[in-house]
């Protein structure tokens, strides 16, 4: 606790430092005597270079002044200067360096606009798009970290879990589980806009998605108040592909390998003010094949001690895809209208063969059961949107209204067969169905306007309503033999309804503030008002779930240094509402030994985020490093208990208590124009603790956590590149033991033929370890237990792209859309109808 302590005065004296200044130099006199350059950077088409690097530097010496980062609609303005003669130099990746000499302040002359500064894209041929020159893979924006997909061909054939094992400070699973800085309670976004496949389960949601599909991944560490309250670890915004060219287009791209295989084609078409788009991609997974071991040993409500072997063969195919149509129209300079449609699916077919249970009691065996499981998580999502955006004369003023509808509809099934005592005949059959939908409804109004006639002043308000209807549909059935009909339990234990509504209304206020020199601050509140309804269609009602309002301050503070070097420090209060996962009552018992269950009592959890970062650039290579502290209240933690057969049973309480301190570190290094390196090391201490008394349940850990990954990208020839990547992550400590690390690297060489038009590579994964091995343990005073997965995942493939068609390059237009950064989602692939 002391180190918690300690690292807390550090951030506070930190952030009082970069504000201290504040104080006694704010006066009058200052305000009028100070200076501002104002103006937009756009390409040759007009369209905004969004977060451009502005410097303003002495004509005479080429001496650094002052600076800024221009925002997305491509608008800087820079203060922090004297009279006197300047130049002005603006850089961003993938365009030439722009200059514009002998820019005259003089002292009667407060603000000089320069209205649009036009930036020429390197080596770019209009007929084709194509952009040569290597463009970096990470780049830092003033309140996000970009990881530029696009531009890693070691993800081809891959999804979206493996383009986020690139991301810096954050982590990825063998299973596809999510988590930032050792939070798993972060909202995933598509293009800014939510889909219930990601509130069920965001693994799940991730092998949906196409990595080739993926231009970029924005992290989102200290959401200021314009985001959803949700998400105690961040938000993560997942950007897609989109065409904002003229013409038509169509591109095809494929992959087969040992272990899976994928075929994508997308077609756009954009003509004067109308924009279309048509694509779809599937991807499927064969031959993944593992095993499965676990030791648990328990003392039984006898007293008793019961040593439970298993151990059995698996078996995975999924098949998955996602599909969309998206059309725009440019009603005119200042009204923009667009809505899409997108399909997801997913289909995952599990077994366990040969699942072998032994079960000694003090030493001596008592029984030997074989069985078979054979598992079904089958899924598909809609969802439907439709966004306005009006814009104005004045700059960054901007309305908007977005609606969304959302819908997931799964079914997680599992059929378990008890096999005789010859280990061939089925003696008995257990059937679990759990069909279910998850419904959203969403509205939002949003409104930006800057104050005065400058812009360094920026006002943030509006509303939002997210309506959510769930409804989970289980059943338990038991058939004798392997032809026996199936008979429903009449327990309401095992068979009933479970119908959960939830509505979430929300406003807020955001207030942006340049001031001195290179000072920025943003700060905010918002407050979310929930109401709950939940009930049984059979069996007692789960009783009054209480409507709860959570106003949620956000500070985020930065200083911009010489050189373009920048320190931020924020501060954010966070709720995290439980998801699906944790309130559904059905009990999953695939395997017949452990048996979990929801709690549709849970309540929020809540937490504070402190942050504070440092950037810096150094010749052509980028350094950020960042401290941050969480501590978590009401923390939802899973509490085991032991039945009467020595069956593990899990359910969830808000019990915990949760504190993280931790450093992230990641460069993107240039060597040269041939040779690139990025990567970083994520590490923190945790310490978790369920805060009950009684010595039987009891539980708490603490630990560090390391996780790191390297990046490299080599230009053989103009056409040929190598790529490689390794990603490792230390042992994870949990609430009552912990998971065994793991790595993984690739390596893919790619050949650009056709000027470009198309590709061919080859790619090799996990080359030297046939397989994985994830170990896992929890351990309390009644139960010790060793699980073990084996994964055999060495993949080899080929990957396959081509382009047909000529597009030119059109103006790009800002496109607002609705972001629900909602529920707790552990990670675990069940989500509320899942295990």
């Amino acid at each position: 606790m002391n180190a918690f302590k300690n690292l807390w005065k550090v951030s506070a004296f930190l952030m009082l430092l970069i504000a201290g200044p504040v104080a006694g130099q704010t006066s009058s006199t200052e305000v009028e005597k100070s200076y501002q350059i104002t103006g937009a950077v756009v390409d040759e088409q007009g369209a905004p270079v969004s977060y451009a690097t502005v410097l303003l530097l002495d004509q005479k010496s080429g001496t650094q002044v002052s600076g800024g980062v221009a925002d997305e609609k491509g608008k800087f303005f820079i203060t922090g200067f004297d009279p006197g003669t300047y130049k002005l130099q603006v850089n961003f990746v993938g365009f030439e360096q722009f200059e514009k000499q002998n820019i005259q302040i003089k002292e009667d002359t407060h603000t000089t606009n320069l209205s649009s500064l036009s930036m020429t894209e390197e080596s770019l041929t209009l007929n084709e798009v194509t952009v040569q020159g290597q463009r970096d893979l990470i780049t830092e924006k003033v309140d996000r970290t970009i990881y530029n997909a696009e531009n890693d061909k070691t993800t081809v054939g891959g999804d979206a879990s493996d383009v986020l094992r690139r991301v810096p400070m954050l982590s990825v699973d063998l299973d596809g589980n999510v988590s930032m800085r050792g939070s798993s309670n972060i909202t995933v976004l598509i293009d800014n806009k939510p889909s219930t496949m990601s509130a069920s389960s965001i693994a799940d949601a991730l092998k949906q998605i196409p990595a080739d599909e993926i231009k970029a991944v924005e992290v989102i560490t200290s959401p200021s108040a314009k985001y959803d309250a949700e998400g105690t670890g961040g938000v993560i915004n997942i950007v897609t592909k989109k065409n904002n060219l003229q013409g038509k287009s169509v591109s095809i791209n494929t992959s087969a390998g040992l272990r899976g295989s994928n075929l994508g084609v997308n077609a756009s078409a954009r003509t004067g003010k109308w924009g279309f788009n048509l694509g779809g991609f599937g991807r499927t997974a064969y031959n993944v094949k593992g095993g499965f071991e676990n030791s648990q040993q328990v003392i039984n409500q006898d007293g008793t001690t019961s040593n439970i072997i298993q151990s059995s063969d698996t078996r995975n195919n999924m098949l998955m895809g996602r599909y969309n149509f998206g059309a725009d129209y440019e009603i005119d300079k200042y009204n923009w209208l667009g809505a899409s449609v997108n399909f997801g699916m997913f289909n995952r077919k599990s077994s366990q063969d040969n699942l072998l249970t032994e079960n000694y009691i003090e030493d001596e065996i008592v029984s030997a059961l074989m069985r078979t499981v054979n598992t079904e998580d089958l899924s598909n999502t809609v969802d439907i949107s439709l966004n306005y955006t009006k814009t104005f004369e004045k700059p960054q003023k901007e309305f908007s209204v977005m609606g969304l509808y959302s819908r997931n509809n799964r079914s997680n099934d599992f059929i378990q067969a008890l096999l005789d005592d010859d280990f061939v005949t089925v003696d008995q059959r257990i059937k679990n169905e759990n069909p279910s939908n998850n419904q959203e409804f969403t509205i939002q109004v949003d409104y930006v306007t800057p104050l005065g006639s400058g812009e360094n002043q920026i006002i943030e308000y509006g509303a939002k309503n997210i309506l959510r209807r769930v409804s989970s549909d289980y059943g338990y059935f038991e058939a004798e033999g392997a032809d026996g009909e199936y008979v429903e339990s009449s327990d309401a234990q095992f068979t009933n309804e479970f119908d959960y509504d939830q509505n979430v209304t929300a406003g807020y206020l955001s207030y942006t503030q340049g001031f001195l020199k290179n000072y920025t601050a943003k700060v905010g509140a918002r407050y979310e008002y929930t109401t709950i309804n939940a009930d049984f269609k059979a069996g007692e009602e789960p009783g009054n779930i209480p409507d709860y309002g959570v106003l949620v301050p956000s500070i985020n503070l930065s200083r911009k240094l010489e050189q373009g070097n920048m320190i931020k420090a924020a501060y954010n209060r966070r709720i995290q509402r439980p998801s699906l996962q944790y309130l559904n009552p059905n009990i999953q018992a695939p395997n017949p030994t452990q048996a979990s269950q929801g709690n549709p009592l849970l309540e929020p959890e809540y937490s504070d985020n402190f942050e504070l970062s440092y950037s810096t650039y150094i010749n052509n290579s980028s350094i950020n490093i960042s401290t941050f502290f969480r501590n978590t209240t009401g923390s939802i933690q899973p509490l085991r208990s032991v039945l009467e057969d020595g069956v593990i049973y899990t359910t969830y309480e808000n019990i915990g208590t949760e504190q993280s301190v931790g450093l992230n570190l990641f460069a993107n290094l240039n060597i040269s124009d041939k040779l690139s390196f990025n990567g970083g090391v994520d590490a923190f201490y945790t310490n978790i603790d369920n805060n009950i008394e009684t010595p039987l349940y009891h539980a708490s850990n603490d630990g560090f956590v390391i996780s790191g990954r390297v990046f490299g990208n080599y230009n053989l020839t103009e056409t040929w590149v190598l790529q490689g990547f390794a990603f490792a992550r230390g042992r994870k400590v949990n609430l009552q033991g912990y998971d065994s690390g793991f790595s993984i690297y690739g390596l893919n060489l790619n050949k650009q033929f056709n000027d470009k038009k198309g590709s061919i590579g080859f790619g090799a994964e996990n080359f030297l370890t046939p397989e994985f091995k994830m170990k896992s343990e929890v351990i309390s005073p009644t139960i010790v237990q060793n699980s073990t997965n084996i994964m055999r995942n060495m993949n080899f493939k080929i990957n396959f792209s081509y382009r047909i068609g000529k597009m030119s390059v059109a103006s790009k237009r800002k496109k607002r859309s609705i972001e629900n950064e909602d529920l707790k989602g552990g990670g675990d692939s069940g989500g509320m109808m899942g295990n």
